[in-house]
């Protein structure tokens, strides 16, 4: 049987940790490389806002081979595909064939993935591709993993919901609207503990903080760029 050499597009939270989970156990693949984009500003994971040292720490723990692609604050498309693309054509050069996701139902950003990936001869592998997010979340914790919310969107969450260890009571005490596993960005999380890591990552919790950003205005729209705010909940390593 020919496996395929993959690549893992690796975001330190729980929907990776589930999908990386899942294709370990396919007999098709080899994941060989964990991917992570990380801002080169902050050194801390690009819109989880963990620090590299914990990111770095968690995938030691997992025992396969990491590495970061460095972006700008806020990057436009050009920068971010031309830097994309370098690494994609490096990861080409060593024998890699195939990259995975940890995306669950965006139709759009599966296709944009697909299209860019196929540029280069790559396929894309969405192991929970269209799952249902409350079944998900559900047996992410039977498996016996753990997570903690790092950064919620301050139009659904206040203060005191980043920093969040989640649990069974977690999907009932969402907002209306609001996706069991954030699917839509409402919420990003850092696993620190389950099944596919050798240790738990140690932490503690740092300052919780608000940061405001502006939303691009788009070509075919009229409407004025407008700004989201996000808290934050800086965790330590221990």
């Amino acid at each position: 049987m020919i496996k395929h050499k993959t690549y893992f597009n690796w975001s330190s939270g729980k929907d990776s940790a589930l999908a990386l989970y899942h294709l370990l156990q396919n007999e098709n693949y080899t994941v060989d490389e964990l991917i992570t984009t990380v801002n080169s500003h902050y050194n801390r994971v690009s819109m989880h806002g963990l620090r590299n040292e914990l990111l770095q720490a968690q995938t030691n723990a997992i025992g396969i081979k990491s590495s970061f692609i460095e972006l700008p604050e806020m990057p436009d498309m050009a920068t971010y595909e031309t830097i994309m693309n370098k690494t994609i054509s490096r990861l080409k050069n060593e024998g890699f064939t195939h990259a995975a996701f940890g995306d669950i139902f965006l139709e759009d950003l599966r296709t944009y993935r697909e299209n860019q990936l196929a540029k280069q001869g790559f396929k894309a592998v969405f192991p929970i591709w269209k799952r249902n997010t409350k079944e998900l979340l559900n047996e992410f914790l039977d498996l016996g993993f753990k997570t903690i919310v790092v950064c919620a969107n301050s139009k659904y969450f206040n203060k005191d919901f980043v920093g969040t260890v989640i649990n069974k009571d977690f999907i009932k005490n969402l907002p209306k609207g609001v996706d069991p596993c954030g699917e839509n960005g409402e919420f990003h999380t850092f696993c620190f503990d389950g099944p596919i890591f050798k240790n738990p990552i140690n932490f503690e919790m740092g300052d919780k903080v608000y940061r405001e950003y502006t939303n691009p205005k788009t070509n075919n729209s009229d409407c004025e760029s407008d700004n989201y705010g996000v808290w934050y909940c800086d965790l330590i390593p221990k």
